[in-house]
């Protein structure tokens, strides 16, 4: 079976077809590479050949490199293995770009054109890049664009290179720098392709025939080419850059290499010729792929997300696809899972015990839609359908005909118990019962349902619509069909889930709360809350643990600390935050919500600097900590956070700790998540950082067995864990 195949007609028009057998998107591989090269080849030495057309047997074009394929060669090959494909693959895009022409009279040539009937990503556009011109059908749905940077790499097959020749460096930079994806129109009004079409490529074979010498010369090809914008030697291509630098700088606070990698590549590139250029494009890209941050992103970020979203942990039962599910509770967890149902194609029930709570929730969806529809993302016949699949009502008999429920009502035992009860009074017998709960435990809830085995805890995060990580948790009790149920839910609503055992706070929680503390807990020591924030930030969190604790709320925070205070008695060991968080919501500084929390916000909600009385509550000290210090307490009281919950059982996969930590609450993207972070550290070093603080600052970062254990026999958690198996 081959990737790549060709047919020439009558006319002399080649058609080199990619449609790789038994995938759903095309994905270059070596291989691949190798056919297109041969196949190229062959159409440009046949002298019946007039033109060329590069399209695909697929609906979509193409999602990119197949990854894979170069994490295995940076594992054997390294450096050099990894520079040879690259170069082979500029070698291969240059001989289409050229096309056979005199290298000095630039006739000659045949016509190469690329047709697009749907999504081109990665090399699935750097390869269009090549060609002459580039004809994509009017598919609103298809996206065109270059989102290497968001898993921790930048386009290295001439993407960047000729992006930047072709839109200039401002121009490029959203594509390159923040992966944007465009739709046809878009991609053609922002000059990245040439002809919006409704039959590519029937239009790609028209133009292949009537091609001249001069339609096939790629501007930085012809003699005079200058780079729209300026080159960096330029008075205005030196703001740019100076610009470019700092905007990136900015955002990155160091912290991603492939980010300061690009802005590298395009710099020295620009002052170069072209072919100059794509060798400094490969070895940066090189550079970058040999940093463990960019294998760790890959690893997290698109192949094991991708194996979590595919099932790779479901239980081995068949379908349970989701028709209907009922949804107890029309407040915003309610009305946001109602969304994305409905929005799944998945008929609703949504349920409050009023009327008038019920519609709102239903108009929660209204709203969102109306938001799409303002920015032309939706339309209103797909509004109309959308909210034509959500029944609000108040009438439990309506929950006949589910084969799912979503209970998401107040965190409060007795009433998720109560309305357990009415739910399974009127479900069929068969039906799976989720409860939607951030920190109460899944055994105690099940308590309540007469079929603990078909019971299950489905955690989203807020807002439901814009957060990807969904938290499926197994009660002592919970069956293997119910955690199929839930798995197929969350990937019918395009969300990723993680599957993690019942424990107090389950996974998520559990990691992120510490984090928070150790954020309030400085405050209280006499921390610069200015250092600890942009300590957070410095290591790539989104949000340092102040502003986190704002944005979640903090009266939000009081409670947890009530009840986890109940459950644990003299065992509790946060009493110091406590301190600090009660005060705040005694002087009604209960975070954003309330335009007043350790930040101060303006009427319109808009955050400013920290509140004026801040140090005068808690007073700074004269001496403060390294900077360094800082980081590691934040990070080490997430990440030691994680380790327990892997060794207690309640985590069973790696990878959902990785992709749960940087989906669910933002953990240092750029690290791969905290077990990929303590593998680029080292388990020995961390073992060492981690005596450090529990000396210093006490038990809660006292190193955990596993952690010790992998340091004394040199051990990595992806090298004894395999990405797949629990701690023993």
């Amino acid at each position: 079976m081959t990737d790549f195949t060709m047919k020439k007609d009558a006319d002399g028009v080649a058609i080199i077809t990619w449609d790789v057998p038994n995938k759903s998107m095309n994905v270059l591989s070596e291989n691949g590479i190798r056919e297109l090269d041969g196949l190229v080849d062959d159409a440009l030495a046949d002298e019946a050949v007039k033109g060329i057309v590069i399209t695909s047997g697929k609906p979509d074009f193409a999602a990119g490199m197949d990854l894979n394929v170069l994490g295995s060669m940076k594992e054997t090959g390294g450096a050099e293995a990894i520079f040879g494909l690259v170069m082979q693959l500029h070698g291969v895009l240059r001989k289409i770009e050229r096309a056979g022409m005199d290298p000095k009279t630039l006739k000659g040539g045949k016509p190469i054109a690329a047709a697009l009937p749907g999504t081109a990503l990665g090399i699935g556009l750097e390869l269009p890049l090549s060609t002459h011109r580039i004809f994509a059908a009017d598919n609103p749905k298809a996206k065109i664009g270059l989102p290497e940077i968001m898993v921790g790499i930048f386009p290295g097959a001439g993407g960047t290179t000729r992006l930047v020749r072709k839109l200039g460096a401002m121009g490029a930079a959203p594509l390159l720098l923040e992966g944007k994806l465009n739709d046809p129109k878009k991609a053609k009004a922002a000059g990245v392709i040439d002809e919006v079409v409704e039959d590519p490529v029937a239009a790609a074979r028209d133009w292949v025939l009537n091609a001249k010498d001069a339609d096939i010369v790629k501007p930085w090809d012809a003699k005079g080419y200058k780079m729209p914008g300026g080159e960096p030697y330029t008075a205005s291509g030196f703001m740019t850059f100076v610009g470019a630098n700092a905007m990136v700088h900015g955002k990155t606070l160091g912290v991603y290499p492939a980010a300061k990698a690009l802005l590298s590549a395009v710099y020295e590139g620009a002052m170069v010729p072209f072919d100059q250029a794509l060798k400094i494009e490969a070895r940066w890209f090189t550079n970058v792929l040999m940093n463990p941050s960019s294998g760790a992103m890959i690893r997290s970020l698109f192949i094991n997300k991708e194996a979590l979203e595919k099932g790779a942990n479901r239980p081995d039962v068949p379908d349970e696809k989701v028709q209907k599910v009922g949804i107890l509770g029309a407040g915003m967890m309610g009305a946001g899972i109602a969304y994305v149902s409905a929005m799944a194609g998945i008929q609703v029930v949504l349920i409050d015990a009023r009327q008038e709570a019920a519609d709102k929730g239903k108009a929660h969806s209204a709203d969102l839609l109306d938001k799409a529809i303002s920015r032309k993302k939706a339309t209103e016949e797909k509004k109309a359908e959308v909210l034509g699949r959500i029944n609000a009502t108040t009438d439990y008999a309506a929950l006949a005909d589910c084969d799912l429920i979503v209970e998401a009502v107040f965190e409060d035992p007795a009433v998720k118990a109560e309305v357990t009860k009415k739910a399974e009074a009127a479900i069929p017998a068969t039906a799976i019962f989720a409860t939607n709960t951030s920190t109460l435990p899944i055994s105690e809830l099940a308590k309540a349902s007469s079929r603990p085995e078909q019971f299950i805890g489905i955690h989203f995060f807020s807002p439901v619509d814009k957060m990807m990580l969904v938290e499926i948790i197994k009660g002592k009790q919970t069956g293997p069909r119910a955690v199929a149920k839930a798995l197929d839910f969350v990937r019918q609503i395009r969300k990723t889930p993680i599957v993690v055992n019942d424990a107090r706070f389950f996974y998520a929680n559990r990691s992120i709360i510490p984090y928070i503390n150790e954020g309030i807990r400085m405050v209280a020591e006499g921390v610069s809350p200015t250092l600890i924030e942009n300590a957070a930030r410095m290591m790539g969190m989104p949000l340092g643990p102040l502003q986190l604790v704002d944005e979640t709320s903090i009266d939000l925070g009081v409670k947890i600390a009530k009840a986890t205070r109940a459950a644990m008695g003299d065992a509790y060991p946060d009493g110091a935050v406590d301190e600090v968080i009660f005060r705040m919501a005694d002087k009604g500084r209960l975070g954003r919500k309330a335009n007043a929390g350790f930040y101060e916000y303006d009427a319109a909600g808009k955050r400013g600097g920290f509140w004026s009385d801040l140090g005068t509550e808690w007073p700074q000290s004269d001496t403060q900590p390294e900077l360094t210090e800082v980081q590691h307490r934040l990070m080490f009281a997430q990440s030691l956070e994680a380790v327990r919950a892997l060794e207690e059982g309640v985590l069973e996969d790696i990878r959902e700790g990785d992709v749960g930590a940087i989906l669910g609450w933002g953990f240092a993207p750029w690290s791969g998540g905290p077990f990929s972070w303590l593998d680029m550290l080292g388990a020995a070093r961390a073992v060492e950082i981690a005596d450090h603080l529990t000396e210093a600052y006490g038990d809660r970062f006292k190193t955990p067995a596993l952690l010790r254990d992998m340091a004394a026999k040199g051990e990595t958690f992806y090298g004894r864990f395999g990405g797949k198996k629990k701690a023993a």
